[in-house]
Parts: C-alpha cells; sequence; structure tokens
C-alpha cells in the first residue's frame, strides 16, 4: 500500500523534477545514488524553509536593531531632558536662595536701621523729658521768686508806713528804700532770665517734638519696607514647600515624622537654621522678630525636605521604554491560583534591560529567591525597602553601598514568571505600599 502511494507521488511530481542519478566512480567499480522526485521535492522543500526562516530572522535583527537604537535614541532624549529640568530646578534653587539671603541682609540692615532710630527717639525721649522737668523747676522758681517780690513790695511798704508814723530820720528811710530798690531790681533781671530760659526750653521741646513725629514717620515707612520683604519672603517659601509636602504625604510618609528622623541623623554641613535672636533693647519678641524666625523654620523646613527627598526612593527602576502590565493590589493570578494580592508593580521591557537603584542605601540580599526569581533587596533611609524581582543578571553583593541611579542588575524573565519584566516592590517598615504613589509623586516635583 506505501509503496503505491509512494509511486504515485512520483509519477506526479516526476513531471517537474525528474529522477536524478549521482554516479560514484572509483578504480575498481562505478556505483551510483538514485534521486527520485519525491526526495527531490523534500529537499527542495527543505532548503526552501531553510531560505525563508534565515530570511525571517535577519529580518527581526535588523528590527531589533532598529528598535533598540530608537529606543536608546529616545531614552537619551529623556535623559537630556530629564538633565534640563534637574538644572533649570537647581539653578531656580540657587536664585531663591541667593534672592533669601540678599532679602535677608536686607532685613538685617532695616533691623540696624530701626534700631538706631529706636535709640535716637529714645534719646530724644528722655532729652524732652529733661527739658520739661526743667521747665517745671524754673516755673517753680519764677512763682517763688514773684511771691518773695510781692512779700518785699509788703514789707518795704509797711517799713515806709512805719518810718513815717515813728518819725525816723529821712537817711534812714532813704537807705532801706534804696536797700529794697536794689532787691526788686536782682528780683527783676533774676526773673527776665528765668523767662528767657524758659522760652528756650520751650522752642527745644518743640523742636524735640518735630524730630519725633519725623522719626516716627520713618519708622512707619521702614516699617512697610520690611512688610513688604517679608511678604514676598513667605510667598516663595510657600510655592517652595507645599508641593514637596504634597509629595511626601501622596507616597504615605507623614512630613512630621520624616523631617524629625532627618533631624537626628543630619551631619553635613549648614545644620538646622537657628532661630533668630535680637540682643537690642526693646526688641525682643517683637512682630518682625516673630515673622523672620518663621522664615527661618521655612527655610530649615525646605532644606530637611530636600535631603528626605534625595534618600527617598522618587525615581524610576528604569530607563528604557516599559509597560506597566500588572499594578498593586488584588489581581487574578497569572498561573491561574485565583485571586491573589500583588505587592508591588510589573513594568515589563526588554530582555537585559538595566534595573537601576531608585534611592541611595545598602544592599541587604542579592540571590536567588522562591517566586523572585534573582531578587534584590536595598534598605534605605526612614524604615524604606525596595526590592527588584525576576532579573536576569544580578550585579551587586550583599553590603555594598549603592547610589541613585547605580545599576544593579538587568531584566529577566527568572523565577515565577511568565515575560520578561521587572517586579518592583517599596516597603515601609515591612509592609508593602503602592510603588506608583512614589513615582507619580516624583513626576510633580522632580
Amino acid at each position: 500500500m506505501l509503496a503505491r502511494v509512494s509511486y504515485r507521488i512520483n509519477a506526479a511530481v516526476e513531471r517537474y523534477l525528474p529522477e536524478q542519478r549521482l554516479f560514484l566512480k572509483s578504480d575498481t567499480d562505478t556505483r551510483f545514488i538514485r534521486l527520485r522526485p519525491l526526495t527531490q521535492a523534500i529537499a527542495l522543500s527543505a532548503a526552501t524553509l531553510f531560505v525563508a526562516w534565515t530570511i525571517l530572522a535577519t529580518a527581526i535583527l535588523m528590527m531589533d536593531n532598529i528598535g533598540a537604537g530608537s529606543s536608546r535614541e529616545q531614552t537619551q532624549r529623556q535623559q537630556a531632558v530629564y538633565e534640563q529640568r534637574l538644572n533649570a530646578m537647581s539653578d531656580d534653587r540657587d536664585r531663591r536662595a541667593e534672592e533669601t539671603l540678599r532679602a535677608q541682609e536686607r532685613f538685617n540692615l532695616a533691623l540696624r536701621q530701626v534700631a538706631q532710630m529706636q535709640g535716637r527717639l529714645l534719646a530724644s525721649e528722655d532729652r524732652r523729658r529733661e527739658l520739661e522737668t526743667g521747665v517745671d523747676v524754673i516755673q517753680k522758681t519764677l512763682r517763688r521768686t514773684i511771691k518773695e517780690r510781692d512779700e518785699a513790695r509788703a514789707t518795704m511798704a509797711s517799713l515806709t508806713l512805719a518810718d513815717a508814723q515813728t518819725g525816723a530820720s529821712a537817711r534812714g528811710a532813704e537807705g532801706k528804700a534804696k536797700d529794697t530798690e536794689a532787691t526788686l531790681s536782682y528780683l527783676t533781671d533774676a526773673l527776665g532770665a528765668a523767662a528767657k530760659e524758659r522760652d528756650a526750653m520751650a522752642g527745644t521741646a518743640e523742636q524735640a517734638d518735630l524730630r519725633l513725629s519725623e522719626m516716627e514717620a520713618d519708622k512707619r515707612a521702614m516699617q512697610r519696607r520690611t512688610d513688604e520683604i517679608f511678604t514676598k519672603l513667605e510667598e516663595a517659601l510657600t510655592v517652595s514647600v507645599e508641593p514637596l509636602d504634597k509629595m511626601f504625604r501622596q507616597a504615605g510618609l507623614s512630613p512630621d515624622d520624616l523631617l524629625s528622623t532627618v533631624r537626628k541623623g543630619y551631619s553635613g554641613q549648614g545644620g538646622p537654621l537657628a532661630p533668630l535672636t535680637l540682643s537690642t533693647s526693646g526688641l525682643s519678641g517683637s512682630p518682625e522678630e516673630t515673622r523672620a524666625n518663621a522664615l527661618l523654620s521655612g527655610l530649615d523646613r525646605m532644606n530637611m525636605y530636600r535631603i528626605a527627598a534625595f534618600k527617598a526612593p522618587f525615581s524610576m527602576p528604569v530607563n528604557t521604554p516599559v509597560r506597566y502590565t500588572s499594578g498593586f493590589g488584588g489581581r487574578n493570578d497569572p498561573f491561574g491560583r485565583g485571586h491573589r494580592n500583588h505587592e508591588g508593580q510589573d513594568l515589563a521591557g526588554a530582555y537585559g534591560a538595566p534595573i537601576l537603584a531608585t534611592a541611595d542605601g545598602v544592599i541587604t540580599y542579592a540571590g536567588w529567591e522562591s517566586g523572585y526569581g534573582r531578587l534584590v533587596k536595598i534598605k534605605h533611609a526612614f524604615g524604606l525597602e525596595t526590592r527588584y524581582g525576576h532579573m536576569s543578571q544580578i550585579r551587586v553583593s550583599v553590603g555594598d553601598r549603592v547610589s541613585r541611579g547605580d545599576r544593579i542588575g538587568d531584566m529577566g524573565n527568572s523565577g515565577r514568571s511568565t515575560g520578561t519584566h521587572l517586579h518592583y516592590e517599596i516597603r515601609v517598615d515591612g509592609n508593602a505600599i503602592n510603588p506608583m504613589t512614589f513615582i507619580k509623586a516624583a513626576r510633580d516635583v522632580f
């Protein structure tokens, strides 16, 4: 039966592929190999399939190379844009810092000027009080002198009357009259001098009041300029701090606890900004001092936020194009094991794509773990931990210190996985949280 079918097939194919014979001649005999039409058809088909497979594989490789080149160019463009944004933010931050320093210098100069004016004002007030006291003394002296003059006049009148009644000698009466006139003349001169001094002191007091009014007007103008400076500084500080505060709250971190942790471990140059204290008499607890301390506290908070942002994993674990395949939370198990909880974010990409550390930290695990495949764990500040699973290759060891952006491995398909991807986790004090919260929060600031 098989021979009959083979014969019919050879007969049908022989019209296109006639039977061929391959002769092999030696010194003693000659042999040949018969190539039937069916054998030729099978060989020709196999050769055609091999050539087609070669062409298809070459085309796929060329498309992959072209796609990889486009991805690299896109990645380089994105990295250049990201660096430009970072440079722009750095320049803006430096400008704001310079403006803050200049405003603080202007504020300190204004405080010194206010202190000097208040010192002059206090000295003028003391002088005015002294003048008022002198005028009161002169007025009392004048009243006492007028009273003594009136008493002397009364005494002279009584003495004149007594002399007339007793018939005293004219010479004695004339001497007493001259003494009385001399006394009156002395008192009159003293009263005139006292009146002139009183008028001079009154003029000095009036000038002091005028100078006091001018100084108070200058003080009010200085206060308005100081208020404008404080208002601009407070607005700039609010614009800078609110996005950072929002970013940490969206990431599920308590800003107060975060800042407290940063302050405890802060050991770099600069240090927290100390509250402003003025030693000038009368300025302790003034509104200007209160507002200045509030601004310094805000600057300290912004500086602590900046340190915390660079220590927390606010960045992408890959710098190549990826697709978000499976998110955080409940999902149907890809291996058909029912509804399960997924404690990370899956990012599908090219096999061997670089996996990057998302923040500074220490490698606590680098090896194979059931379910994760090749896994790397990094311990960060503030009780944070990141995990990178299903790698094809691990490039770090336990105990290594890494910085944000350092390559720690390659994307792969190891462990319990259905395809090439990265399983990325973030844990706070051992509890898994949604990594997209950190990634989206970072996009609002960085």
